[in-house]
């Protein structure tokens, strides 16, 4: 654990050094019945969130970029290779050799979870290997994944106290969130910034 903790922090370097694209990715998901994160309510009320139905649930596939912390997610109804792969063709567009672009390796850190290790998974992430490298994570060490975090900003802040009517509705709020979501974690704050003599 301390090795690839020493590991990652070398690559963090690298990536800050714009030696390469460091990318966390990872798997999470949303209900369409309301996620419930800390709210303020009336002493001694609880906080009443209406949640008809069965609850339909829509998956989420994504890598933050350590240096611009974007957020890049695939959604799907499923958790499957085929889309983690799907997932994998989101990166070859964003960093991924182009005509007339220069390459910068990448890196994406990943756990061992059996979507990113099938036998179709590890073929594609091989057909990449002249760009992107993987850093495989050990079991149960969500604490290395940066993307975590991510995560529950995500659900706590962006997808929280709401129930959608169905799994469409809730992927596109997903959509929706993640592009607010980058807008707030790319705002520059030094832009307006002046220095006093």
């Amino acid at each position: 654990m301390e090795r690839i903790g020493l590991r990652l922090q070398l690559r963090k370097q690298q990536a800050e050094a714009g030696d390469i694209v460091l990318l966390y990715g990872d798997e999470s998901e949303a209900l369409t019945h309301p996620y419930l994160a800390r709210a303020w309510a009336k002493s001694g009320a609880d906080l009443r969130v209406p949640a008809p139905g069965q609850a339909k649930k829509v998956a989420m596939l994504g890598s933050l970029d350590h240096v611009t912390r974007q957020l890049i997610v695939h959604t799907s109804p499923t958790k499957r290779s085929s889309d983690f792969i799907a997932h994998l063709g989101q990166l070859d567009r964003l960093h991924g050799p182009q005509p007339g672009r220069p390459v910068k390796p990448a890196v994406l850190v990943e756990d061992n979870g059996p979507i990113h290790t099938s036998k179709r998974s590890l073929a594609a992430l091989a057909a990449r290997a002249h760009w992107l490298t993987v850093e495989w994570l050990p079991k149960y060490a969500p604490e290395l994944n940066d993307i975590e975090v991510v995560w529950r900003d995500l659900k706590a802040h962006h997808l929280a106290h709401q129930t959608f009517i169905d799994a469409e509705a809730l992927d596109r709020e997903i959509h929706a969130a993640v592009e607010a979501l980058n807008r707030e974690r790319n705002v520059d704050s030094l832009v307006n910034w002046r220095i006093s003599a």
